[in-house]
């Protein structure tokens, strides 16, 4: 078998062809973004939500929160 290497753009191409074609363009759309490089400093911006709150008082503030959202009998 002699295959050549055919360009990575026109793969790219024809897959995006057939996902849309199989799958549809919504969720062809949702399976390619999981791709997607992100942006920003994920590390850095998380130490900006959370500030220097240790696990145990993360995990407190969860188990409070599903306490007050279940409903009460």
């Amino acid at each position: 078998m002699n295959a050549q290497a055919r360009p990575i753009f026109e793969i790219s191409r024809q897959a995006t062809s057939v996902l849309f074609e199989k799958i549809g363009a919504v969720d062809t759309i949702r399976f390619l973004n999981q791709f997607s490089v992100g942006r920003g400093d994920y590390t850095k911006e998380r130490e900006k939500w959370l500030g220097d709150i240790s696990l145990n008082d993360a995990i407190s503030k969860i188990k409070s929160g599903r306490n007050k959202s279940q409903p009460s009998d």
